[in-house]
């Protein structure tokens, strides 16, 4: 069963930088050796979360790439993909988009907005992945 955890942000370090939450649950993954595609909202996005993923913490190298920046997609561990790139799916995807993650995954990771009045979609989001059997998940971040 497909399982799909909600990371809802709440701590100040998170608040201030909704990226930096985004960069620990690819660490997470990357230290769990599974193969991660982080869906963004767009390029610029793509492009922030790049260079966080290269300076969030002095010690940690998160193997990554902004897919179709060159032929090692499949290879690399970590791929982030903007709307206008087609991939093949992966067992983990952390979803920044807009809408539910429509393919197959072992564990979709929905990053939820501290802004209270910004978690209606992700309530509807939450309905949509229990009408479709996945294993639900909620963590205060």
């Amino acid at each position: 069963m497909p399982r799909a955890d909600f990371y809802l942000i709440g701590k100040p370090r998170f608040e201030s930088d909704p990226l930096l939450l985004v960069c620990e649950l690819a660490k997470r993954c990357f230290r769990a050796d599974k193969s991660t595609l982080i869906l963004v909202r767009d390029q610029d996005q793509a492009d922030l979360l790049d260079g966080r993923l290269w300076d969030f913490e002095e010690d940690a190298f998160i193997p990554h790439q902004i897919a179709g920046a060159d032929e090692d997609d499949e290879n690399t561990p970590v791929l982030i993909v903007a709307p206008d790139i087609d991939v093949p799916d992966r067992p983990y995807i952390i979803n920044l988009r807009d809408a539910a993650f429509r393919g197959t995954c072992e564990r979709v990771l929905e990053v939820v907005p501290a802004d209270p009045a910004a978690r209606e979609p992700q309530r509807e989001r939450w309905r949509d992945y229990k009408a479709r059997g996945f294993e639900l998940n909620k963590y205060d971040m």
